[in-house]
């Protein structure tokens, strides 16, 4: 079912639907900055899985995880370098997401993630209002694979179908593009992907020297 999620004043009753639905193990699509996003509580495998599924990924194409704020990186992760946490100070919440290791302790399952974690924080308030009630959600866009990311609830809906129990519809996505993905697992930061923020926005704020320079996206 899709629901209204664009007042915050009105909200309430539609995000008390998706938190009921995602502590039962379905699925959720909603609203953030960037596209729309399919959702699992992250420390669900079960749930998890199904997003993969609903999608047409496997287990080698893990989602990232959504969290309300910077606050939760290290309950998440470990040695997160210094470069790293400048980038996220400076773009969350935004369209930026940094993949770091994960804290080993972790009961859960995400897929493949050879001990990796894709955090970001959406500046999105009603994706925000319900991360602050749900906590780590694992998001991924809210489309199959090979089709493009969902701009609007409905978009998503076509795409996802049944799979789906809650459809948040907080109107078109600002931004209209993924975000800008940035792996600081190694040395120096890689820019995975390039989405909403552009590497020279990035070097800005870490400094060139904190990238690979072999690897530009």
């Amino acid at each position: 079912m899709i629901l209204p999620c664009l007042d915050s004043a009105t909200w309430g009753p539609s995000l008390d639907a998706a938190v009921h639905a995602l502590s039962r193990g379905e699925l959720v699509v909603l609203p953030t900055d960037t596209v729309y996003g399919i959702g699992a509580d992250a420390f669900q495998p079960e749930a998890v899985a199904r997003v993969l599924a609903a999608k047409g990924r496997d287990r080698h194409m893990p989602p990232p995880v959504l969290i309300p704020s910077v606050r939760t990186v290290d309950g998440l992760a470990r040695d997160v370098s210094a470069s790293a946490r400048a980038l996220m100070d400076a773009w969350w919440p935004g369209p930026l997401t940094v993949i770091v290791a994960a804290q080993p302790s972790l009961a859960w399952d995400l897929g493949e993630t050879r001990g990796t974690v894709a955090l970001r924080v959406p500046n999105h308030a009603a994706a925000g209002a319900l991360l602050a009630r749900t906590g780590p959600l694992a998001v991924t866009s809210a489309n199959r694979t090979g089709h493009p990311a969902a701009t609007t609830a409905d978009d998503a809906q076509q795409q996802l179908g049944d799979a789906v129990a809650v459809y948040l519809d907080g109107g078109d996505s600002p931004l209209g593009m993924a975000s800008t993905i940035v792996d600081a697992t190694g040395t120096a930061l890689r820019v995975v992907r390039e989405g909403g923020v552009s590497r020279q926005q990035l070097v800005e704020i870490a400094g060139e020297q904190a990238f690979d320079q072999g690897a530009h996206a």
